[in-house]
């Protein structure tokens, strides 16, 4: 990053090194704008996506909502069971849960270039806890503040923590080359 900066809470695009991520028909470079300006509570990322590519696996946040706002490029949003259409100009928003899984693809010849917005996650809605004796970690997302952890959650797991990790891509179809 630029040593010599305007103001710590201003930062150009350009100023900050891509970040490079992919696999198969999946890929995206990215630049995190929101930390780089000093932002604590909402997050920014600049991404471009090259034509053909999707920056991410269909998933969704279960601790925070995030949006897009497309600067450039066409491209086609997965959006629970609809795909549509989006081009510049276009402001996606996708709540947090199971209602808005989400991914994004380059349907264009040029360049996709879009802004990424999110924001903090809700601890009421998100616990992970750990058991040393038995090395297990569950975690659930979207916990009722009402009955609480084990009353319902949109996602709930228990994992052993001795387990072999995943690749970010494993078992994704556009991961496969």
């Amino acid at each position: 990053m630029a040593e010599n900066r305007r103001h710590p809470n201003v930062v150009n695009v350009e100023e900050i090194e891509p970040v490079e991520q992919g696999k198969g028909h999946f890929g995206s470079r990215r630049r995190r704008l929101g930390t780089a300006a000093g932002g604590a509570a909402l997050g920014c990322m600049h991404l471009e996506v090259a034509p053909g590519k999707t920056a991410f696996p269909f998933h969704f946040h279960s601790a925070f909502e995030e949006a897009l706002f497309v600067i450039e490029g066409d491209g086609s949003a997965r959006i629970g069971p609809e795909t549509v259409a989006v081009r510049a100009g276009d402001y996606l928003v996708f709540p947090a849960g199971p209602a808005t899984p989400h991914a994004l693809t380059n349907t264009g010849s040029t360049p996709l270039r879009y802004l990424a917005l999110s924001s903090p996650a809700t601890p009421a809605t998100l616990d992970i806890v750990a058991y040393p004796d038995s090395k297990k970690v569950a975690f659930a997302s979207g916990v009722d503040p009402i009955k609480g952890f084990r009353g319902g959650a949109w996602v709930m797991n228990l994992i052993k923590q001795d387990q072999p990790m995943l690749d970010y891509y494993d078992d994704e179809p556009l991961a496969q080359t």
